[in-house]
């Protein structure tokens, strides 16, 4: 276990950090939802994405050379802006890391890489109606709640056996 004053890395996920990242997805979909992902589409989910980085991409932090937190970015295009929005998804931190500032690092990174892409009109992310720390979270992070409600469908998932 990292110390409290370990310094946290903030950096792009490699191909190679796809197991850690995999393994964060089960285990965020099993505390927030409890739901148990399969191992087998997660770990295809994840490492599809390394090879369409048109869909978006992870971040992760590090301490003491271990995976500690991690966050995936993907992409909507706003024609009512002219830019992309980029949804904050997925993210994850074990218990035992947080409360140390280590999703802020993360928040800061991914607002600074935004930043430098220049045609990012702002962040979005969608966060479970009961999960009030993390609403606290975002909201210090200069975040707020918005008028619009989600809707879905995984209708389409199931037709293709996904």
């Amino acid at each position: 276990m990292a110390q409290n004053n370990a310094e946290i890395l903030i950096r792009s996920a490699r191909l190679s950090d796809a197991d850690d990242l995999v393994a964060f997805n089960r285990a965020m979909a099993q505390e927030t939802e409890n739901r148990i992902l399969s191992a087998e589409v997660i770990s295809a989910g994840v490492r599809n994405l390394f090879q369409h980085p048109e869909w978006g991409f992870y971040i992760v932090a590090e301490s003491d050379g271990r995976m500690v937190g991690c966050l995936m970015i993907t992409y909507e295009w706003s024609d009512w802006r002219n830019g992309l929005f980029w949804w904050i998804q997925s993210v994850y931190v074990p218990p035992e890391f947080r409360r140390r500032g280590i999703y802020r690092k993360m928040y800061d990174y991914v607002q600074n890489a935004a930043l430098k892409v220049g045609n990012v009109c702002g962040l979005r992310l969608y966060v479970e109606r009961d999960n009030r720390i993390a609403q606290k979270t975002y909201r210090k992070m200069g975040m707020s709640k918005t008028d619009y409600i989600l809707f879905e469908t995984t209708e389409l998932a199931k037709r293709t056996n996904k």
